[in-house]
C-alpha cells in the first residue's frame, strides 16, 4: 500500500508540474500577442520558477527514496537541467530580454510540458500497475 501512496502522490506532483508549466506558456503566449506587458508577464514568470524546481526536486528525492530507479533515472535529465540553470542565474526571464528570448523560451517550456507528460502517462501505468499487483 505504501507503493500505491508514493504512487499517488508523484501523480500530484507532476499534474503540478504540468499546470506550472502551462501558466508560464500562457503567459508567454499573452506577451506574444500584447495582451500582457513585459514587466507583468515576466514577474508572474519568475515567481512559478522557484515552485517548478522545488516540485521537480521533490519529485527526483521522492523516486529515490521509494527505489523507482527508472523513474528516478528518467527524472535526473530535468532536475539536472533545473540546478545548472539555478547556478548560472539563468533561471529568470529578464524584462528587457523578454522579446529577444520569446521563442527560446517557448520551445524550452514547451520540451519540458512533453518531457512531463510522458512521465505522466509512465506514473499513470505503473500506479496502476501497483494497484493490480496488490
Amino acid at each position: 500500500m505504501a507503493d500505491l501512496f508514493a504512487w499517488l502522490i508523484s501523480f500530484f506532483i507532476v499534474i503540478a508540474l504540468l499546470g506550472i508549466i502551462l501558466y508560464q506558456l500562457m503567459c508567454l503566449a499573452d506577451l506574444e500577442y500584447d495582451y500582457i506587458n513585459p514587466y507583468d508577464s515576466a514577474s508572474r514568470i519568475n515567481k512559478a520558477v522557484l515552485p517548478e524546481f522545488v516540485a521537480e526536486g521533490v519529485l527526483c528525492f521522492l523516486h529515490l527514496i521509494t527505489g523507482h530507479w527508472v523513474m528516478f533515472l528518467l527524472c535526473v535529465p530535468y532536475a539536472y537541467y533545473n540546478v545548472t540553470l539555478y547556478t548560472r542565474k539563468r533561471h529568470l526571464v529578464d524584462v528587457t530580454e523578454i522579446f529577444n528570448q520569446l521563442p527560446w523560451e517557448k520551445s524550452v517550456r514547451l520540451y519540458k510540458l512533453g518531457y512531463l507528460v510522458i512521465l505522466l502517462a509512465l506514473t499513470i501505468f505503473l500506479m496502476i500497475w501497483s494497484l493490480v499487483d496488490e
